[in-house]
């Protein structure tokens, strides 16, 4: 089974079933913007054609939660993935994330891997809830 997910277009995503997912996005502000910038949904725009997507919350938590347990929330406080709300990845955390993943071998984890990668050229990433 792919936890991760691409599509080609929003009506790909769409008649694949809607919006009900979790998005791995990358952030496209500059390093100066500010960490209320980055977590605030006036900068975000959802459905990103290079965007990773997640069906399955239950199963990526469980796959993944102790993985991804440093992300900023929109409120500035750390944690766990709230996959209702914005969780901001720093750049700085990619290389440890990576390294967690490479070590456990979750599902599915070379989709991710790969993603990460490409994050690298951006100002880090979101997973953004449902």
């Amino acid at each position: 089974m792919n936890l991760f997910l691409t599509f080609n277009s929003q009506e790909d995503r769409r008649q694949y079933g809607g919006s009900a997912f979790l998005e791995f996005q990358y952030c496209r502000l500059p390093a100066e913007a500010g960490t209320r910038e980055k977590t605030s949904i006036f900068f975000l725009e959802h459905w990103r054609n290079d965007s990773l997507y997640v069906r399955d919350d239950d199963v990526f938590l469980r796959e993944y939660g102790n993985i991804f347990d440093c992300g900023v929330y929109n409120n500035g406080k750390r944690g766990t993935v709230d996959v209702y709300g914005i969780n901001y990845y720093e750049p700085s955390l990619i290389d440890s994330i990576v390294e967690k993943i490479r070590k456990e071998k979750p599902m599915d984890c070379e989709s991710i891997l790969t993603w990460l990668e490409e994050a690298k050229n951006y100002n880090g990433f979101y997973i953004l809830g449902m």
